[in-house]
């Protein structure tokens, strides 16, 4: 996938936009480099409710990690090493217990609630918390 943002010049849109420089700046730092692996879902369930859905065959809760900070998400693999894998005397290893990060920018409205491993899958609730001070109002004229 080709970087478009890079080739977008931000300082067209800042006589247009107040406050904007945080959004800017973690829109353009942005990672597009991923390997793919492993792979995910972004499951959007209504207009305030989303899950991260992560294909983590192998893995247990103990060998995953999840972080929340600065309006990133990110899940990482916390594997220590696979001697019990190799004692098995493997004929075909299918299974991979690589390590992985896997990172997303979520604004600053996303809350995460939940995660849950089940059956292999990674599943991370997120909900969207609209303040007070964002919601529409109707200004009086005085």
């Amino acid at each position: 996938m080709q970087n478009n943002l890079s080739t977008i010049d931000k300082t067209k849109f800042m006589p247009f936009s107040v406050g904007f420089d945080d959004l800017f700046d973690r829109l353009f730092e942005m990672d597009f480099n991923s390997t793919g692996y492993p792979p995910y879902n972004i499951v959007k369930n209504d207009d305030y409710h989303y899950t991260i859905e992560m294909a983590l065959a192998g893995f247990n809760k103990s060998q995953i990690e999840i972080e929340h900070a600065d309006s990133k998400l990110t899940v990482r693999s916390v594997v220590k090493d696979n001697t019990d894998l190799n004692s098995k005397n493997l004929i075909h290893q299918g299974i991979s217990q690589r390590s992985f990060e896997r990172s997303f920018t979520l604004s600053d409205e996303i809350q995460v609630k939940t995660a849950e491993l089940r059956d292999g899958m990674l599943k991370i609730k997120l909900e969207k918390i609209i303040p007070d001070h964002k919601k529409p109002k109707i200004i009086s004229i005085k």
